[in-house]
């Protein structure tokens, strides 16, 4: 897996995209289904790589017509960063509410949010539970005091000895929160795809 950075030239242009696009499309699908991770009824995370930052990337120049160099630059420059580097996971968390009541009651409840998620690496007094972090790109821009954002984009970081631990023990993502707590432990696929993102050997 590249972990290189998405450059201009990464960036197919419209009639381009439009050629590759249902193929390209459908392997985002499954990639995703592997890197999607749901923690109780309302919260999702959504573990980044390259291929679902282009895929966003390119998406978003298709809906808007982006077409200019300066255009997509701005994407790069706001993208970029959510491709982990090795010993790194990168996520967005979706606050999935699907009605304006659901939203008008949890969004205030929900304040700090992107920063109580955790992964838990092991099983009983041996777990490990280390704390994701808020990107700090975004983070000033989508927390406020008295309500939160439905999107947030996390990160996770591990040194050599965690990430081991994480190929080959249970993982369950926690989220606790004063008013959310819940937690769901990660499929084998799901564990054997985020290695990848984390090991140095991409």
């Amino acid at each position: 897996m590249s972990r290189r950075k998405l450059t201009l030239e990464d960036i197919a242009d419209m009639r381009a995209y439009e050629r590759e696009r249902e193929e390209f499309r459908q392997r985002v699908i499954e990639l995703k289904r592997r890197r999607r991770v749901s923690v109780g009824p309302y919260i999702t995370l959504v573990f980044e790589n390259r291929d679902t930052i282009r895929f966003q990337i390119q998406e978003m120049a298709r809906i808007e017509r982006l077409s200019s160099d300066s255009a997509i630059e701005n994407e790069l420059r706001v993208y970029n960063p959510l491709i982990p580097e090795a010993g790194h996971l990168s996520a967005t968390m979706f606050i999935e509410l699907t009605d304006d009541a659901l939203l008008r009651e949890w969004l205030p409840k929900l304040v700090g949010i992107e920063r109580a998620v955790h992964a838990q690496i092991g099983e009983g007094a041996d777990a490990e539970r280390v704390a994701f972090t808020a990107d700090s790109d975004h983070d000033e821009q989508l927390t406020r005091t008295d309500i939160t954002s439905a999107v947030h984009y996390v990160h996770l970081s591990l040194a050599a000895g965690q990430i081991e631990r994480f190929a080959s023990s249970p993982v369950v993502l926690v989220v606790d929160h004063e008013h959310y707590r819940h937690e769901t432990r990660m499929s084998e696929a799901t564990i054997a795809e985020l290695t990848t993102d984390l090991r140095d050997d991409g």
